[in-house]
């Protein structure tokens, strides 16, 4: 596998990103050239990924660089056969935008100030990265406009009224196909809220070179995209010759109740392909036969259970095992606190999901509990966290729960994100939206605990994270969203891997 650049990897916020390209500008690099640099490339795919002549583009032109680099594009299809419209409702805009307008004109290019409607695709270079205050009254409307056109939107660098750190519309933002995200990553794109608004992500590399980066960043980004590259050197492979079962990790598994059975039996088989070497999976008595007959390889305690059919007392001792795993469909009742008591005193390293994350939330007393040196990792969706720690899962608010709590924690939903207590962070780029279903999170859970028995906390985190969304994104290329079952997400999850490691050996070889 080919290593990745620096540039590849990345994610910066709106200040970085000004920064780096002022290092640009200063080392000699002109604003115009870098424009037209940059919107070549974008002409360049936009002409591959819609070859056909007979649709008619309509270019929406921001008062800014970003309308400028929508200018250039327009003019570069104008000059290979596009129908092209622009649209350009702003009476004041920057002088290389003005320059670019008046060759538009000059070209014979239509150049409209009201809303055309007979466009079949829309180019968005309304605003690009910094944009951190509201829209004022007339573009919230021209936004509307085009939102309700019906019509493919393509963004240059952000969807316009996005924030570029947060991800938030400030006050409108368009709702793209595709964002062709320019240069390095932005923050905002990453996030939860910005998931409706920028539809499929792709980067356009214009050649910033990585000395520019780490002399803004540093060598090491605290903030970086989760690639196959990271992920894959997570994984706790090659296995070693003389390993044997004790070796290779000893999980126990806490999940599972009368009401939530199927959670625990998900989160086992995902443990189950994690490859570790023993499992104890510790459920209420009553699920104990079903348990033993779905994962044979597990050894199944068979726990009392309350009348409400939640595990009473764990009749295990803790110490013994390299990681804990508890709360796929465990419940909430008093029971499980005083189940969780006895895990966040564990120095081992401990996983905290689902019902587990609910009553944490509920008596946020109890993670004084943990002793000092313990790896803890958590896993909530939005809602958890909010419960969790009175906010939205925001960078800042990731940021300072990570380190508050001295958490490693995996932030559920559209780009994944894993966040350490130092401040690191790796998101993915794309997720899959058929994860949201009942049962993902369980599966998750046990393929992060399996792999939190083999290896350390922070790669197990990357490793279970990639694994898990690219195995369903595999599933809905092949039966589409709608197949993407948590049954057959654990099911998968060891032949997609296998089938990845060998498209990469095969690269290897090849080169």
């Amino acid at each position: 596998m080919a290593a990745l650049s620096l540039a590849d990897r990345v994610v910066v916020t709106a200040e970085q990103m000004q920064a780096i390209e002022s290092r640009l500008f200063a080392a000699g690099m002109p604003v115009a050239a870098l424009m037209e640099k940059v919107a070549g490339l974008l002409s360049q795919r936009l002409q591959m990924a819609y070859p056909d002549r007979t649709q008619r583009w309509g270019i929406w032109v921001g008062p800014g660089h970003n309308g400028g680099d929508a200018l250039v594009v327009a003019r570069e299809l104008h000059l290979q056969g596009y129908p092209v419209q622009i649209w350009h409702p702003f009476e004041r805009r920057k002088p290389l935008t003005e320059a670019h307008l008046q060759f538009a004109q000059h070209l014979g290019i239509s150049i409209a100030c009201d809303y055309p409607e007979h466009c079949d695709r829309w180019l968005d270079g309304g605003f690009g990265f910094g944009l951190n205050r509201p829209l004022n009254e007339a573009t919230q409307t021209a936004i509307a406009q085009l939102n309700d056109s019906g019509k493919p939107i393509l963004s240059i660098d952000l969807p316009s009224g996005l924030d570029t750190d947060s991800g938030e519309p400030l006050g409108a933002a368009i709702r793209a196909e595709r964002t062709y995200c320019l240069g390095l990553w932005k923050q905002g794109l990453l996030q939860l809220v910005a998931a409706p608004w920028h539809g499929e992500l792709e980067r356009v590399d214009f050649g910033i070179a990585e000395a520019d980066i780490v002399a803004v960043l540093g060598a090491v980004p605290d903030r970086q995209i989760l690639t196959d590259e990271a992920a894959i050197a997570a994984l706790p492979l090659p296995i070693a010759a003389d390993a044997h079962k004790y070796r290779r990790g000893q999980l126990l598994l806490i999940a599972g109740s009368q009401r939530y059975r199927g959670a625990a039996l998900l989160a086992a088989l995902a443990a189950r392909s994690s490859g570790v070497g023993m499992m104890t999976l510790a459920v209420p008595a009553s699920l104990s036969a079903i348990a033993i007959a779905q994962v044979p390889e597990a050894l199944v305690v068979a726990c009392p259970e309350t009348e409400t059919g939640e595990i009473a007392e764990l009749p295990i001792d803790c110490d013994r095992y390299n990681a804990i795993a508890i709360g796929p469909g465990v419940g909430t009742g008093p029971t499980i606190r005083t189940i969780l008591h006895r895990v966040l005193q564990q120095s081992t390293p401990f996983l905290i999901d689902a019902d587990a994350l609910t009553v944490l939330a509920q008596h946020p007393e109890d993670w004084a509990l943990r002793p000092a040196e313990a790896r803890t990792v958590i896993t909530p969706h939005a809602g958890e966290f909010q419960r969790l720690f009175g906010s939205a899962p925001t960078p800042a608010s990731l940021s300072s729960a990570a380190s508050e709590r001295s958490l490693i924690l995996v932030r559920k939903g559209p780009s994944p994100t894993v966040v350490t207590p130092v401040g690191a962070s790796w998101a993915l780029v794309d997720s899959t939206p058929a994860l949201a279903r009942g049962g993902s999170g369980d599966v998750l859970t046990g393929l992060l605990g399996g792999l939190l028995a083999q290896t350390d906390a922070v790669s197990a985190a990357i490793a279970a994270t990639w694994w898990h969304s690219r195995t369903a994104q595999a599933i809905a290329q092949k039966q589409t969203a709608l197949g993407v079952t948590p049954t057959e997400l654990a099911a998968q999850l060891t032949p997609w891997l296998g089938q990845r490691l060998q498209s990469e050996i095969a690269q290897y070889l090849a080169s």
